[in-house]
């Protein structure tokens, strides 16, 4: 695994992914796959942390490998977890913090961290691998008709029910 992992605020990730959604009950665990995905693809390790874990801590379920999953406990939060490891580090200039989070952000400012915002981090997450096929385009997809073309089509396709 590379020397510089990433440190990740998770549902502020979550916020921002196109087709993951904050009220749906697996968002987690989607955005653990895709992270477990990216972390073989560029030989990272990560630490996701979510809020609102039962119990909290380090979750032997979702963890796998190079993807640490934390989630907060009762009496606390993901963002003064984050803040605490930032805060903690031995090497903080090795981290890659992804957060929108003004607070978190200028905790890692502070300590030298790279910051990445979760909305660049999309798109760094959802870029396909090197050497994957990219969707090919269809050309009938195209096709523009008048409102005459429409009206033969119509009528066309009326007598065929």
């Amino acid at each position: 695994m590379n020397a510089v992992p990433y440190l990740i605020d998770g549902h502020n990730l979550i916020a921002q992914m196109p087709d993951l959604s904050l009220d749906d009950p697996d968002d987690e665990v989607k955005l653990v796959l895709r992270l477990r995905q990216f972390a073989g693809r560029k030989k990272q390790s990560i630490t996701v942390v979510f809020d609102h874990g039962i119990p909290g801590g380090w979750s032997s379920k979702l963890s796998t490998g190079p993807v640490k999953v934390i989630f907060a406990g009762s009496h606390s939060n993901a963002d003064r977890i984050i803040m605490e490891r930032i805060r903690e580090a031995k090497t903080p200039t090795h981290i890659k913090l992804v957060t929108s989070d003004g607070e978190i952000r200028r905790a890692g400012q502070a300590r030298r961290v790279e910051v990445i915002s979760s909305q660049e981090f999309v798109l760094i997450l959802l870029k396909p691998p090197p050497g994957a096929q990219a969707p090919q385009h269809d050309a009938r997809e195209d096709v523009k008709l008048s409102k005459d073309e429409v009206k033969e089509w119509l009528r066309l396709f009326k007598g065929r029910q």
